[in-house]
């Protein structure tokens, strides 16, 4: 079984309380539009659903478009990116 490092900015930190956090994988992995049920499921009544709904994904430092499409195996560094504004 592998474990990935998920790791938490902005509004994503404040909603979890942490800046990043370990999960481990099934042997076949997990599909990345899986792991947001397991966030959520890991902290409840946080508000963190609504953040990931409108948050971007990287694997590896690279953009993840298609959450439905890539699968974890293990081993990668999972990071949320809130949307951010700036004045």
């Amino acid at each position: 079984m592998g474990e990935i490092t998920v790791l938490y900015f902005a509004t994503a930190m404040t909603a979890t309380g942490c800046t990043s956090e370990t999960f481990a994988l099934p042997d076949d992995g997990l599909k990345l539009s899986d792991l947001t049920k397991l966030i959520v499921s890991r902290h409840p009544n946080t508000g963190i659903d609504r953040v990931l709904e409108r948050s971007r994904w990287s694997v590896d430092a690279e953009l993840i478009y298609r959450l439905d499409s890539f699968t974890l195996k293990g081993g990668e560094e999972v990071a949320i990116i809130p949307p951010v504004s700036g004045g």
